[in-house]
């Protein structure tokens, strides 16, 4: 299957969807190792917590575009948004943005996702996935437009209020922070929520009647059952090392 093809679009449909999150070392052989173990529709990568090489992020997404997997980057910091046409002329079909808190910061992070006539990303990159089956400027742009995956990520009581509105035309998922909304939690002598469940059932409510599917990176990989249960569509299982 072509998954960066489908991707998108399957998304959309509201297809159950895994992924996995893979340390930036990997090698093409180790993602190799992961798929003979279990097929999985993406990898994530993660700049926001680790070191980051743009090289390197040009190599694993170049193994893994090998393989038919996509991958999604999740950038250092919400200010970065400016620069995601960077990061996505380095390989990634995917891209997430974390600490979400403001209308502002999502609007930047369409703008520089899509080409135009949607967005105003700047054409080039020698990296990019697929250019090499569509160099055609506007084919490319096209298909991109209609395959590339952004994420949000919602990590404060804030952000889980108003993820409607910050779920705006261009935005495919919204995620969590797990660890960072739980430390805005218990910030709060009477919190409108008490557990990531609770966010997570406000969240599903919400993206009723949109095309935004719903995610969360697993701590635990037993709690499968659970989040799809709550209505997740697509989950991440924990980084293999």
């Amino acid at each position: 299957m072509d998954k960066v093809l489908t991707l998108k679009a399957r998304i959309k449909n509201g297809e159950m969807i895994n992924g996995i999150g893979i340390p930036m070392c990997s090698q093409k052989k180790d993602l190799e190792r992961i798929l003979e173990e279990v097929e999985f529709d993406f990898f994530n990568i993660d700049c926001q917590h680790g070191p980051q090489s743009e090289v390197r992020i040009s190599e694993l997404c170049g193994a893994a575009g090998e393989l038919g997997v996509p991958v999604n980057l999740r950038i250092k910091n919400t200010r970065q948004t400016y620069l995601i046409g960077n990061f996505l002329d380095l390989g990634p079909a995917g891209i997430i943005v974390p600490e979400v808190e403001k209308k502002s910061s999502v609007r930047e992070a369409v703008s520089s996702f899509y080409y135009p006539q949607i967005g105003i990303r700047s054409w080039g990159g020698r990296t990019r996935y697929r250019i090499d089956e569509k160099s055609d400027r506007v084919e490319y742009a096209s298909w991109w437009n209609k395959t590339g995956v952004l994420w949000i990520q919602l990590e404060s009581i804030n952000a889980v209020l108003n993820c409607r509105k910050l779920a705006i035309d261009g935005v495919d998922v919204v995620t969590f922070g797990p660890k960072d909304l739980m430390f805005d939690i218990e910030s709060y002598q009477y919190p409108p929520f008490l557990t990531l469940e609770d966010c997570v059932r406000y969240v599903v409510r919400e993206m009723q009647d949109t095309s935004v599917a719903v995610s969360l990176a697993l701590q635990d990989s037993s709690e499968q059952s659970k989040y799809r249960d709550l209505g997740l569509t697509i989950l991440q299982t924990p980084m293999v090392v």
